[in-house]
């Protein structure tokens, strides 16, 4: 392995590893989804506006104005898809939250036939039909182990909502090849200040220093720090290894929650969160049965 693979590696291991917390940090700090969200977008702000002009991304011309306006509009889908996903850990668990998360390549694969024309292939119909058989095994298990049936379905329902809104906002990250990613992240967290900020109470930051630590470390790390390792290992690895690595993610969130909180899945949730991994890592990595070629004989 060359050091620019091995960099790209350890990178990604280390971006997937900070997200597999995120849930922890969110429950840590005890502050409304609102507040937690709305700092983690101003921490974050400050973070990247600081790494974006190291990098010189400040300068008029870097960024056109369609691009500018599309990188608002997928800040926006952002925003969604962190409130919806942290209000989907108190009512259905840091783990199965992230399972269910996890079926956003297939959102994303359907608004990508809808609005890009791409084709849907048999594999893909599949792999979907797997995911969805894992979603019903997550489902029937109704809530064992976390709490009353209705809050577990509501959080299933906020998890697959995140998902939708991640899908829309990677399908506009589409059209945003050639802007520097760390800028697009910059603009995003910067919308969300401006959107948020008028639903938030001034002076609203905790006074505990558990809490107060909690928003830091997901504005700073999880938004900051995970945008440079995330965005600096795509540009180093090969797309397989990316979407192999970033299983990593779901895995640990689900340790996470087991050591932190005591979350211990039921079989039927077990089973249905490895129907949804084995679905995705399937469509991501290019798995699909192809029948072995016959000899030719002379």
């Amino acid at each position: 392995m060359d050091s620019s693979l091995r960099r790209g590696s350890l990178e990604m291991v280390a971006a997937m590893l900070i997200s597999g917390t995120i849930g922890w940090f969110v429950l840590v700090s005890g502050q409304p989804v609102l507040e937690v969200v709305f700092w983690r977008c101003v921490f974050g702000a400050v973070t990247l506006l600081v790494i974006c002009a190291a990098f010189g991304f400040l300068r008029a011309g870097v960024i056109s104005r369609t691009a500018f306006l599309l990188a608002i509009a997928s800040g926006v889908a952002i925003v969604g898809n962190w409130l919806l996903l942290f209000a989907s850990y108190s009512r259905a668990s840091i783990a199965i939250g992230t399972a269910v998360y996890n079926v956003q390549p297939f959102m994303l694969v359907g608004l990508a036939a809808l609005f890009l024309g791409e084709k849907i292939t048999l594999a893909k119909l599949t792999w979907l039909s797997v995911a969805f058989l894992g979603m019903l095994a997550i489902v029937s298990a109704h809530g064992v182990g976390q709490g009353g049936g209705e809050e577990y379905l509501l959080g299933i329902g906020l998890a697959l909502g995140a998902a939708f809104l991640y899908a829309i906002a990677a399908l506009i990250i589409k059209r945003l090849k050639g802007t520097p990613p760390h800028l697009i992240a910059l603009i995003q967290v910067a919308t969300g200040v401006l959107l948020l900020a008028p639903w938030v109470k001034l002076g609203g930051l905790p006074g505990e220093a558990p809490a107060l630590a909690s928003l830091l470390t997901l504005g700073m790390v999880h938004t900051g720090l995970m945008y440079v390792l995330l965005y600096s290992a795509i540009q180093r690895l090969p797309t397989a290894l990316t979407g192999a690595l970033s299983f990593i993610y779901p895995i640990a969130a689900i340790l996470v929650d087991w050591v932190a909180f005591g979350h211990r899945l039921a079989p039927l949730q077990w089973l249905g969160v490895g129907l949804i991994l084995l679905a995705a890592a399937g469509m991501q990595q290019g798995w699909w049965f192809r029948p072995a070629r016959l000899a030719v004989k002379n």
